[in-house]
């Protein structure tokens, strides 16, 4: 017979302790939207959304979240931290329609004795009172045991001599912090295990801190260790270094210990999002799960693998998450990531036009890190339009404007064969540049067409990185000619499009 896996709860933390991070602060109705997120779409199990007494603000998010969570069926897994106050806090609670009170007790010696100024018998007198007066009112009532690692860690007896008096009164969840982030996961095993062994009847949860990095590794070791129910913020919020990723921990769980949890992984990064946008805190491209970058492919070798047989693939494939393969152009590309993207745009190019693609991909890879899917069109239309004439080339060229000043422009270019310098002024960089170039043209007999129409676009997305496409359309006597100049910065892609010009006509003028 299969034994079924154990079902772990992750309790998410983003609007208590998340809310903790410095400069966030959500809104009543940021609060209510993203504690509809947690519960409906990414099905946590339960969500612990305030401090009790904070302010009338909270209150009324609380309220409301309250009600909603009664109406869909959701009673029972709002959580709200409460204090050793006796009767303040549940009040507060049950003001709000709450049920669930998360005490917070101190797990430490240190915390009693110099925070509260209290022994551990008067500090126990207290919390049964507040614990009583909580049941009786119908609240479910958890612990935090605050400053728990360190309290374990330094003063043992009086860890268990708290539990020993406590242990009885009514209490749900026995929650286990490890407050300042301090322990490792061998110290979350032997530790926990020690816990478990010796109160079996207890429902302990874990609390992780990530000062060390190791938040997702202690949640990992405390599941080990056989607890059931661990504490997770959305992004890795918290104070200091944040609390332990919900994401993280979920993907770890799943697929290192075969666990079963509750949680929709489609929605981990539009929750992700969701909270970036509320709190103004953004998570790095390279954020495991969730991050823009952690399905991206950079190196050829890499593509060139995936096309060979997924050689560079595992578990974590983006169509788990609701998110798509890219594969990175730009210097270090190679054919395979080439061919990846245009069978994303549903392009087919012969094997010398994909060579000519790639090489301007390289070049264009010096001067912009990455170019995406959506920039190749515009490399592909100039490379396959481009004839390759080197009539003219510009060597250097430098561009120099200011809020309410001319533009200037110092440029060194290649005639057929012959090194030229000068310089320009005028109305913006690229007046500046056609003033300069035409100074030198002239020595060849050569003056650049009128200037009928000049259009600059990006891809769709609007990256302010993204590359630049310029069409200028010219008037050449009896013909109109359109030249493409494509670049990273929109005054040389206009350059690039002026150049292109010149090297058609002069071509036509040494075939006359």
């Amino acid at each position: 017979m299969t034994i079924p896996p154990r079902h772990i709860q992750l309790m998410d933390t983003t609007l208590r302790d998340g809310e903790q991070t410095q400069g966030v602060s959500y809104s009543p109705e940021e609060k209510v939207n993203i504690a509809k997120t947690l519960l409906h779409s990414l099905k946590v199990d339960r969500i612990e959304v305030a401090s009790a007494r904070v302010s009338e603000g909270e209150k009324q998010a609380v309220t409301r979240i309250n009600q909603w969570a009664n109406q869909e069926g959701y009673q029972g897994r709002i959580e709200v931290l409460g204090f050793v106050d006796h009767t303040r806090s549940v009040d507060w609670i049950v003001e709000t329609e709450g049920s669930v009170i998360n005490l917070l007790t101190k797990g430490s010696k240190k915390h009693c004795h110099h925070q509260l100024g209290k022994t551990i018998e008067e500090h126990v007198a207290d919390i049964l009172e507040t614990v009583n007066y909580a049941l009786v009112k119908g609240l479910t009532v958890n612990v935090y045991l605050e400053d728990w690692s360190n309290g374990y860690q330094d003063s043992p007896d009086y860890v268990f001599s708290l539990l020993d008096k406590i242990k009885e009164i009514g209490i749900t969840h026995f929650m286990l912090p490890d407050t300042l982030g301090v322990m490792s996961p061998e110290e979350v095993f032997e530790n926990l295990t020690d816990m478990i062994t010796r109160y079996p009847s207890l429902h302990f949860d874990f609390h992780p801190h990530n000062d060390y990095g190791l938040a997702t590794a202690n949640a990992l070791a405390a599941v080990r260790a056989g607890i059931n129910s661990i504490h997770c913020t959305i992004n890795c919020l918290g104070e200091r270094a944040g609390n332990a990723s919900l994401a993280q921990v979920a993907v770890v769980l799943r697929d290192k210990l075969n666990m079963d949890l509750s949680i929709d992984e489609s929605h981990l990064v539009k929750t992700s999002k969701m909270i970036e946008n509320f709190s103004g805190k953004r998570i790095a491209a390279n954020t495991p799960i969730t991050g823009a970058d952690v399905f991206t492919q950079t190196a050829g070798i890499h593509a060139d693998g995936d096309q060979k047989g997924d050689l560079y693939k595992s578990k974590l494939i983006p169509k788990r998450f609701s998110r798509i393969h890219s594969y990175a152009l730009g210097k270090m590309s190679g054919k395979a990531s080439l061919r990846k993207n245009l069978e994303l745009l549903d392009l087919d190019l012969s094997e010398e036009n994909q060579k000519k693609v790639l090489a301007r991909i390289v070049k264009l890879g010096d001067s912009k890190q990455t170019i995406t899917t959506d920039d190749l069109p515009f490399i592909i239309a100039d490379v396959l339009e481009s004839k390759n004439y080197q009539h003219i080339k510009l060597l250097n060229c430098s561009i120099t404007s200011g809020l309410d000043l001319e533009a200037t422009v110092s440029l060194r270019i290649d005639i057929k064969g012959k090194i030229h310098l000068a310089s320009g002024s005028g109305n913006g960089g690229f007046d500046a540049f056609i003033d300069a170039i035409n100074k030198v043209l002239k020595l060849h007999d050569y003056t650049l067409p009128q200037l009928l129409d000049y259009e600059v676009r990006i891809p769709k997305g609007g990256n302010t990185n993204a590359l630049t496409e310029c069409i200028i359309s010219w008037d050449c006597e009896y013909k109109t000619y359109k030249t493409r100049g494509i670049h990273s910065n929109q005054v040389f892609a206009a350059v690039l499009a002026a150049l292109r010009i010149v090297n058609i006509q002069l071509h036509e003028q040494d075939k006359t």
